[in-house]
């Protein structure tokens, strides 16, 4: 559809309809798209910039949320947005992963891809109409792409794969977030988290997938020729054939031996060596015109030999630069508890690849606020991952993480949390941080390995250990290897990079980037085959350094309790203007939280503090019942006995004739004070009249007897007297004649209503 120069396309995708739209807003850019799906729009741009001398793609994504699209307000100090969140950069990364690979050799223009999410629904989520707007954008600008990337989300509901599930669907009720991107031909890239799901759905929803994004793809054809510029015409750059043949026959064995170095550095060493001399042996004279031409050429020349000789051995000969077999993972070695003050950690090491994991456990209130677009607002787990310059031997700027970190950090936390406790289970907020201590390949997978250890290390009850392995590609014509456990120039070179992890029993997390159009699903499957094997080795490996999660804490580690009370004993709890909950922390150096339930927790520094205090809280909230027995402390002494504070804000009374037992006392000053601590037996409780008559423990008459025996007991004495002072109300009239009865409860309940301010 096209009126006054605005053109609108659509397509129906599972029931919904998907539009683009162009020719409204920011007609300036190169290209801008309006996608919608619902009430969720995105403003994709794509614009292209300066010509740079550069030996590189200068692409820049970016994704820029905006908190009025939900109708929110920024909740930073300077109300406004900031830099891009977790959400917006991991979008970013999903535009960029399967767009970058197809654009044109020698394309050096700066070129700029922006998505905004003007509205969002909650129901329809911005990222896949963020990463299909992009590419669209792209098509009707002036930027040369051969061909459009389309993008589709399945999930798993209810054991049903579900295409563009709801937000809703993707937060509480999905076994599976598979995000897929590719052409009309061919899947470029994936992202996945995954509930233990098994590799044949995987293939399965992949192939549902790809079905959806040729709907995708040829809507944005469509809008191409409705709407398109003309497009900027590009020369790749031409590789000296006959100066690759005199590079091959001078220096082709030293390239050679110097790529199978087994060492990373020194094979790049000697890779470099050998490049030195070719570039000064084929570009010239240094004082020539002709000097950057020809050392450009030679550039070229060399960086296809290193290439085909590479890939090559690999495809053809079976042979990797390291000398492993296809299949074969590199040495690995394991540490735990190597930080013994941390509350658990793991030294995980493949080859010369390194990461130190290590877990640190909060309270709730620790958890991570989350100020986005999205229906989630907090996290009791999260994982981190750092990349410093120095694992790879680099010096280098460390300013905070880098979206690649970003990325990596969010990939092995998605590994983990299928298995990660809930925190009904296990009340702790967690956080785990990977540090990369050395790096050649596949470091996110060491980090997915080394945050297990460190879960398991800490005394995380997750409920199966977790690992990932990288698997790659290597096709020359019909000859293909898959690659287990990638090392950096097997993936530099290669044709796919695929990180799998999960249990024994399925996948956890998924990553996959491809960049040729020939891997078919015959190769995936053996591609994911092979990974599994690859998966259950490592988690013998790990198995054997530690079988299951710790059974206790680190003694560094906070403690915390649970104690399920009456929800209407929350008033009790926490008293007046909230004096009790708080003289409760200070006496037992913890802090205590309660919810409307009834769920108390208690965080304590130590251990035996917050079990006493648990059992206080038990003692204090508890029905009292016939039979019960309390430490108690005597509050009041009166002329027919002594009131004891059983919980507080509930008195029982010891009568005169039972504070001694087989003795007469005259008064009860004579065996008890006001704040003396005795050890009492509840014999009688009479709650329509408030009355609580209490027995010595070790009073003979009681000791021994059962709940139905001690009801026959009786507390003694006939007078019960009145409590004086001790609460009654001279305004309201006496239920009892005047005789007020003993032990009545100090306290109402406050359930349904907060408590009395202070």
């Amino acid at each position: 559809m096209s009126s006054d120069g605005v053109t609108t396309v659509s397509v129906e995708i599972r029931g919904s309809e998907i539009s683009f739209e162009t020719g409204r807003m920011a007609k300036q850019a190169g290209g801008a798209v309006v996608v919608r799906q619902g009430d969720t729009m995105v403003l994709a741009t794509a614009t292209v910039g300066n010509l740079r001398d550069v030996d590189f793609l200068p692409l820049t994504v970016d994704v820029e949320e905006r908190m009025y699209a939900a109708g929110k307000i920024p909740g930073s100090f300077f109300k406004r947005e900031g830099r891009a969140g977790e959400k917006g950069t991991l979008t970013a990364r999903m535009i960029d992963r399967p767009i970058r690979p197809l654009f044109p050799k020698g394309w050096h223009y700066e070129t700029q891809l922006v998505a905004m999410p003007i509205s969002v629904d909650h129901v329809h989520p911005y990222d896949i109409l963020a990463m299909n707007g992009a590419s669209a954008a792209l098509m009707i600008s002036p930027v040369p792409l051969p061909k459009p990337v389309g993008a589709v989300r399945i999930g798993k509901v209810e054991g049903n794969f579900i295409i563009n599930p709801q937000e809703g669907d993707l937060l509480e009720g999905s076994d599976l977030d598979l995000v897929v991107a590719g052409t009309e031909d061919a899947i470029l890239m994936v992202e996945a988290g995954a509930n233990e799901i098994p590799e044949a759905e995987i293939l399965d929803a992949l192939d549902i997938a790809h079905e959806q994004i040729r709907k995708l793809c040829a809507l944005q054809h469509e809008l191409r020729e409705k709407a398109g510029k003309p497009k900027l015409e590009v020369q790749p750059p031409q590789v000296d054939e006959d100066l690759v043949g005199q590079i091959r026959e001078s220096h082709g064995e030293r390239l050679d031996a110097a790529t199978q170095v087994p060492d990373k550095l020194e094979r790049q060493e000697a890779t470099r060596a050998v490049e030195a001399e070719v570039l000064e042996k084929y570009s010239g004279d240094a004082e020539a015109d002709t000097y950057a031409e020809y050392r450009q050429k030679a550039q070229l020349a060399f960086d296809r030999l290193e290439k085909e000789i590479i890939r090559r051995r690999i495809a053809v000969d079976k042979k990797r630069p390291d000398g492993r077999g296809e299949r074969e993972i590199r040495p690995i070695a394991i540490e735990v508890g190597v930080a013994p003050r941390t509350h658990g950690s793991a030294l995980f090491t493949r080859g010369q690849t390194q990461a130190l994991s290590v877990a640190a456990l909060g309270t709730l209130k620790e958890e991570m606020r989350l100020d986005t677009l999205g229906l989630q607002t907090q996290k009791f787990y999260w994982h981190h991952y750092n990349f410093p310059p120095f694992s790879v031997g680099e010096a280098g700027p460390m300013r905070g993480p880098k979206r690649r970190d970003i990325g990596h950090g969010a990939l092995a936390e998605r590994a983990l949390v299928p298995v990660v406790p809930s925190t009904e289970e296990f009340p702790y907020t967690i956080r785990v941080v990977s540090d990369i201590l050395e790096s050649n390949g596949s470091s996110s997978m060491a980090s997915v390995c080394g945050s297990t250890l460190a879960l398991m290390d800490a005394g995380v009850p997750i409920s199966q250990p977790v690992a990932g392995i990288a698997m790659g590609l290597i096709k020359e014509g019909d000859d293909y290897v898959v690659l287990t456990d990638i090392a950096g120039v097997e993936d530099h070179l290669g044709d796919m990079d695929f990180k799998v992890a999960g249990t024994d029993a399925g996948i956890t997390a998924l990553q996959m980037d491809i960049k040729i159009t020939g891997v078919t699903f015959d190769i995936l499957r053996d591609a994911l085959a092979q990974a599994r094997e690859a998966r259950l080795d490592i988690l013998g490996q790990m198995h054997e350094v530690i079988g299951e999660p710790r059974t206790s804490l680190s003694q560094y580690a906070p403690r915390i309790l649970t104690v399920q009370i009456d929800p209407d004993k929350i008033g009790l709890l926490i008293g007046k203007g909230g004096e009790t909950i708080r003289g409760l922390s200070d006496e037992y150096e913890s802090q205590i939280d309660v919810n409307d339930e009834g769920q108390v927790l208690i965080y304590s520094a130590n251990g035996e503090l917050g079990e006493a205090l648990a059992e206080r809280i038990r003692t204090m909230t508890k029905e009292v019942e016939v039979g019960d027995e309390y430490t108690g402390r005597v509050v009041k002494t009166t002329t027919f006995g002594a009131f004891v504070e059983l919980a507080k804000g509930t008195d029982g009374l010891l009568h005169i004739s039972n504070v001694a037992p087989g003795q007469r006392v005259d008064t009860v000053e004579d065996v008890l004070n006001k704040g003396d601590e005795v050890r009492v037996r509840v014999v009688e409780v009479d709650r329509e009249r408030g009355r609580i008559g209490l027995r010595l423990a070790e009073d003979p008459s009681v000791a021994g007897k059962s709940a139905e025996e001690l009801a026959s007991v009786g507390t003694g004495g006939g007078d019960r007297g009145s409590r004086g002072d001790r609460g009654s109300n001279p305004s309201r009239p006496d239920r009892n004649g005047g005789r007020r009865g003993s032990g009545r409860p100090r306290h109402r309940s406050t359930a349904g209503r907060d408590p009395e301010p202070g």
